[in-house]
C-alpha cells in the first residue's frame, strides 16, 4: 500500500504547503538545466534541431524513468509506515493543485480592485498578451487556464502515477515541462516538434478524463456536443477540459482570433470564476480518489 499511501500524503502536503521554493523544486530546476540546451538547438538547421530535440527528450525521459524506478523500488522494500512518508515528498512536485486554485482565485480578487490589477495577476499564469483583455476577457482566460491546467498540472500526473508509479508521473512532468518550454510554432517549430507531439500523446486520455470529471454525464448527445466544441481549439487535448468547463458553466470561453467555445452564450460574470473553482475542486478530489483506488488495486494485484 506504499504507493497509494504516498499519493494521499502528497495530496495533503500540497493542500497544506503548496509548491516548494523554486530553488528546491525539481521541475523548476529541470527548466533551468534545459534552457541553454534549447538555445543551442535554435542555432541548428531544422533537421538537426528536430533530431536534437528528439534525442534530448528520449535521453531525458529514459534517465528520469530509470532514476525514479530505482528510487521507488528501494522504497517499496521498506515498511509502508516508512516508505510512504519518504515517497510522498518526491511525488508532491509532480502535481500542483493548490497553486493553480489560489492563482485563479487571486485573478478574480484582483479584478474586483481594478482591471489593471486583474491583468497583472492573470499574467502570472498565462503567456498571452493580457493588456488587450477587458474584464470579460480576463475572466475567460482565467477559467480557461484553470480547466486546461487542471489536466496538465494535476489529473494527467495522477493518471500516469496510477499507471506506472513515480516513474510515470515524473516522465509525464518532464514531457509537459519540455512542451511548455519548446512546444511552439515559429522559431521553436523544429526543436520542439518531438516534445509537442510526445505531450499530445501522453495527455490524450487524461484530457478526456478531466473533461468527464468537470462535466459528468452519461448522455451521448452531451459527449457529442463536447467533442464538437473541443475541436474548435488548435490543441488536440486542451480543448476538452476547456469546453467541458464552458458547457458546465453555460458561458463562452474564447481566445480572440483563435477559438470560441460555447460561443452562442455570454462571457462569464463575476461569480462564475468562483463557480468554476468549485467545479474544478470537485473534479480534483474525484481524480485523487480514483487514482488512490486504482493505485491500491494495482499494488495488491497478484
Amino acid at each position: 500500500m506504499i504507493l497509494a499511501m504516498a499519493l494521499a500524503l502528497a495530496w495533503a502536503l500540497d493542500l497544506c504547503f503548496g509548491e516548494p521554493r523554486s530553488a528546491w523544486h525539481p521541475v523548476a530546476r529541470l527548466g533551468s538545466l534545459l534552457a541553454p540546451v534549447g538555445r543551442g538547438l535554435l542555432r541548428c538547421s531544422p533537421a538537426w534541431a528536430f533530431v536534437g530535440g528528439a534525442l534530448v527528450w528520449l535521453v531525458g525521459a529514459a534517465g528520469i524513468a530509470l532514476a525514479t524506478w530505482a528510487l521507488q523500488s528501494h522504497l517499496l522494500r521498506l515498511s509502508p509506515w516508512l516508505g510512504a512518508p519518504l515517497l510522498a515528498p518526491m511525488l508532491k512536485p509532480m502535481f500542483a493543485w493548490r497553486m493553480l486554485r489560489d492563482e485563479v482565485a487571486a485573478v478574480e480578487a484582483a479584478l474586483r480592485s481594478s482591471l489593471g490589477a486583474g491583468r497583472t495577476q492573470l499574467a502570472r499564469i498565462v503567456s498571452r498578451d493580457v493588456n488587450v483583455l477587458d474584464a470579460e476577457g480576463v475572466r475567460e482566460t482565467a477559467i480557461e487556464s484553470l480547466a486546461e491546467n487542471l489536466n496538465d498540472s494535476f489529473v494527467a500526473p495522477l493518471f500516469w502515477y496510477a499507471v506506472a508509479g513515480l516513474p510515470g508521473a515524473a516522465v509525464y512532468r518532464f514531457a509537459n515541462t519540455l512542451d511548455a518550454m519548446w512546444g511552439y510554432r515559429g522559431r521553436w517549430e523544429w526543436a520542439g516538434k518531438w516534445s509537442a507531439h510526445a505531450d499530445d500523446v501522453l495527455s490524450w486520455l487524461p484530457a478526456r478524463l478531466t473533461a468527464m470529471l468537470l462535466r459528468p454525464t452519461a448522455r451521448l448527445h452531451d459527449w457529442q456536443l463536447l467533442r464538437t466544441e473541443a475541436r474548435h481549439t488548435p490543441s488536440p487535448n486542451g480543448g476538452w477540459p476547456m469546453a467541458a468547463m464552458a458547457l458546465r458553466l453555460g458561458v463562452r470561453l474564447r481566445k480572440p482570433g483563435v477559438y470560441a467555445l460555447n460561443a452562442a452564450v455570454p462571457a462569464p460574470g463575476s461569480g462564475q470564476v468562483s463557480q468554476a473553482l468549485r467545479f474544478a475542486t470537485h473534479a480534483a478530489w474525484a481524480a485523487l480518489i480514483l487514482a488512490v483506488l486504482v493505485t491500491a488495486i494495482r499494488e495488491n494485484a497478484p
